[in-house]
């Protein structure tokens, strides 16, 4: 009965908050503008009794036919569609969350159910700048697709672009402000994830080369913003393969206690300048590494774009303008670089 009472209580304070909200824009007007409004009036009354109706749904079946109900799912979708007509991203956040639990707890921790409803969770946080949430849920989102499409047939190809697509964003705009280094370890961790991703569709027999076109682009764009990275960055960032100091000895001659002329020999700590030299080869290295793979998926486009039967001249004519760019780019890099060595 306690129980009862207060969802009834919550689902009224939902009702309410509507209400205030309206109550307080009409306060921030100006004197002279404050005229009744009944179409507002009507629309602030039209919410709360559909945000009353909805969790009046919602404490129904939990009452009836228990709180992990299968049915649950769609009622709190329901609700946290309407919060996102409302723009209220956060409250249509929870009742999402909701969603999602009971979705695990009737079908699993990886089932086809929890796609949508991750793919409404990313949205709504997206929606909402709220970067890391969306992070988050887009990791899970994509171990749920990993495990539910081993084989990587069509559907994972799909899953694993999306990912791609969302990594890709948040190194180049940097949504999660994460320090330069952290920066290039996120990029780094996504030209991986491409490549085991390519190889692995590379041998289905349902995905098409046609269809890697999008995450072979997506690698070459991970991997020109780290080559641009390294060109950008000193070599004296660079960790060299020799060591950064050597000791030397060095001797001069001193007159001892008797006033003989005698031999003293000491050692000292000097910088290497063998190290600097393999500083720069370090950032050699590691801009060759980077312009190596954004040949190879050149390469792959290449080949897709002169083997294909299927692609039209529009989408041949713009894989070769990817192509140009990407060469042209590439080639700018390493000439600057080596003018700077």
């Amino acid at each position: 009965m306690q129980t009862r009472f207060l969802e009834y209580i919550f689902g009224l304070l939902l009702t309410l908050k509507y209400v205030l909200f309206s109550v307080f824009i009409y306060a921030q007007e100006p004197e002279q503008e404050r005229q009744p409004n009944k179409e507002t009036d009507a629309r602030a009354l039209e919410i709360s009794r559909e945000i009353f109706s909805r969790q009046t749904a919602i404490r129904n079946i939990q009452n009836d036919i228990g709180i992990f109900d299968q049915s649950l799912i769609e009622a709190y979708r329901d609700m946290a569609r309407f919060y996102t007509e409302l723009e209220d991203y956060e409250n249509a956040t929870q009742f999402y969350i909701e969603a999602l639990q009971i979705a695990r707890i009737n079908t699993g921790l990886y089932s086809y159910e929890q796609i949508s409803i991750l793919d409404s969770l990313i949205a709504s946080n997206i929606s909402a700048d709220k970067w890391q949430e969306a992070d988050n849920f887009h990791e899970l989102s994509y171990l749920i697709n990993s495990r539910l499409y081993a084989d990587a047939n069509l559907k994972y190809l799909q899953a694993a672009e999306t990912y791609g697509a969302w990594k890709l964003r948040l190194v180049r705009e940097n949504l999660l402000e994460q320090s330069g280094f952290s920066l290039l370890n996120t990029a780094e961790e996504l030209s991986q994830f491409y490549e085991r991703a390519i190889e692995r569709l590379e041998f289905s027999s349902e995905v098409k080369a046609e269809h890697l076109l999008k995450i072979i682009y997506g690698k070459s764009q991970v991997d020109l913003t780290l080559a641009r990275s390294v060109a950008a960055t000193p070599y004296t960032a660079f960790e060299g393969t020799e060591r950064p100091y050597i000791n030397q000895t060095r001797c001069q001659n001193v007159r001892n206690s008797q006033g003989q002329v005698v031999r003293q020999c000491y050692s000292v700590q000097v910088e290497n300048p063998r190290y600097r030299i393999s500083q720069r080869d370090a950032k050699q290295f590691a801009l060759q590494r980077h312009t190596r793979d954004i040949s190879s998926s050149i390469a792959k486009l290449e080949e897709i774009k002169n083997t294909s039967s299927e692609l039209s001249n529009a989408e041949k004519q713009q894989i070769e303008l990817q192509i140009s760019e990407l060469v042209t780019e590439s080639e700018q890099l390493v000439r600057s670089t080596r003018r700077l060595l």
